[in-house]
């Protein structure tokens, strides 16, 4: 747990209380802190009450005592309209942050790493920790993956915070300067929050705000936003910048090139690590996670040999390309976390023969982005609020059932398989949507699909013969 004295006797407020807001409300209040906490949400207000949390309406509350307001990054300050308690902080001076800033502020002397992207941030948050706690260097690691900020262990002045950081925490990070700030690529995605792209973009970019020399900046250069952020970057000379890639050779950089991750950062351009053969990094995609990670542990002091043992083992991460059993020769793979098209077609690459299972709360732009993976396509069993619109855009190309629930659509991806018989069948979850019309998140969504998958290894025969849905 985080130490928050130096906040003792100062009035702040916390709007949000879910994981990462309750967490801050418990520990501000452990610091001494004056709390005043909400939540729209009923049941999590009387979840705060029971936590010794005092609830105050902060749309009626006196602001002018206030300070500071912690706004759990979900809930809008000024896109697609800011939420009335962050207008009242606005108009009384008050600073908005998140619960990374009080990090921030409590451990001064603590060394920051910043991971951000539109996809990739979480493997490669995961796998920076995973090099350097198995180098030995004293390491947390969260942020918007995993445990909360302030749950975090104290790691003072020889430890590193490993944080993933999504766009809206990095609005609410006034002070936080990464030693060592990583990011992964760009693509659309939370338009409506951020007001279009640029703003989006513009987000993505705070994570270099207030670097010097003394600190390095990471940048994906496979798509062209973060070319262009890499060449403004480079341009001001103002501190250590490496362009890494997954696709092809950068001199200079850190990249993967027919497969080999290669360092190029002393001009050498020295092979270490043969990606094709680490199983929990497959595809294109996962080379530049893998890129990623080697060059923010590189500058943060992990030598190079040490690096590439430790991606070797690495274990792989939850509902990111998992592969949670092998049936009757068929793969079942969780990718859950790929909540847009442009996750989707990270996975959809990866495979030959995919019996695909989309669909969910759309997202901008749908499926229609990923037409050059329909070829690898068996069928696509669609669940959800997107169900019929992904039919529409499958039509005479990809055979397609709709599915509407997860569970069937696991039953009757793994019948096809079974029946279909072809070699390296993959029975793919990756939606290309968000969780929220049928799970609270896409981790409940992975998890549903784990248990799927579980009670076809248990009763295989009553399993594989359950294909039930809305042929297209």
């Amino acid at each position: 747990m985080i130490d928050l004295r130096s906040f003792s006797g100062q009035r702040i407020a916390v709007m949000g209380l879910g994981k990462s807001g309750l967490s801050t409300a418990r520990a501000l209040l452990r610091g001494g802190a004056d709390v005043a906490a909400w939540d729209d949400n009923a049941a999590r207000r009387q979840e705060a009450v029971a936590a010794g949390v005092p609830i105050v309406e902060l749309e009626a509350c006196d602001w002018s005592r206030i300070k500071t307001l912690v706004l759990s990054p979900g809930i809008p300050h000024t896109h697609p309209r800011p939420h009335p308690v962050a207008v009242k902080a606005r108009a009384a001076d008050c600073e908005i942050v998140c619960d990374v800033e009080l990090l921030a502020r409590a451990q001064r002397k603590a060394r920051y790493i910043g991971i951000t992207g539109t996809n990739g941030k979480s493997t490669t948050t995961v796998l920076v920790g995973h090099i350097m706690a198995l180098a030995g260097h004293k390491v947390a690691v969260g942020g918007n993956l995993g445990i909360p900020a302030l749950e975090l262990e104290p790691v003072a002045a020889d430890g590193s915070y490993v944080l993933e950081m999504s766009s809206y925490q990095l609005e609410l990070v006034p002070s936080l300067t990464f030693d060592v700030a990583v990011l992964t690529n760009i693509s659309s995605d939370h338009l409506d929050r951020h007001g279009g792209m640029d703003g989006y973009v513009a987000a993505k970019r705070h994570i270099f705000d207030r670097q010097s020399e003394a600190h390095s900046a990471i940048v994906g250069v496979d798509d062209g936003i973060c070319r262009t952020i890499h060449d403004s970057l480079k341009a001001r000379r103002d501190r250590t910048v490496i362009a890494i890639s997954g696709e092809g050779r950068v001199p200079g950089g850190i990249y993967v090139d027919r497969g080999w991750l290669t360092d190029d950062a002393d001009g050498q351009a020295k092979p270490t690590i043969d990606l094709s053969r680490v199983a929990t990094l497959p595809g294109r995609h996962n080379w530049q996670n893998a890129a990623a990670a080697y060059a923010a542990t590189r500058m943060a002091g992990v030598e190079p040999e040490v690096i590439a043992r430790c991606i070797n083992s690495y274990p792989g991460l939850a509902h990111r390309q998992e592969l949670v059993a092998t049936i009757d020769g068929i793969r079942f793979v969780n990718d859950s976390k790929a909540t847009n098209a442009d996750a989707a077609a990270r996975a959809l690459v990866c495979y030959d023969t995919i019996y695909w299972i989309a669909g969910g709360r759309a997202k901008e732009g749908g499926i229609a982005s990923l037409g050059e993976f329909f070829p690898a396509i068996a069928h696509a069993y669609l669940i959800g609020e997107a169900a019929d619109d992904f039919a529409a855009t499958l039509k005479g190309r990809v055979p397609c059932t709709i599915s509407g629930d997860l569970a069937t659509a696991v039953a009757a991806a793994a019948a096809q398989a079974r029946i279909d018989r072809r070699k390296g069948a993959v029975v793919l979850l990756s939606p290309a949507c968000a969780s929220w019309d049928q799970f609270a998140n896409f981790e409940a969504r992975g998890e549903a699909f784990r248990a799927a998958v579980h009670e076809l290894a248990e009763a295989p025969a009553r399993g594989m013969t359950a294909a039930s849905g809305r042929f297209q």
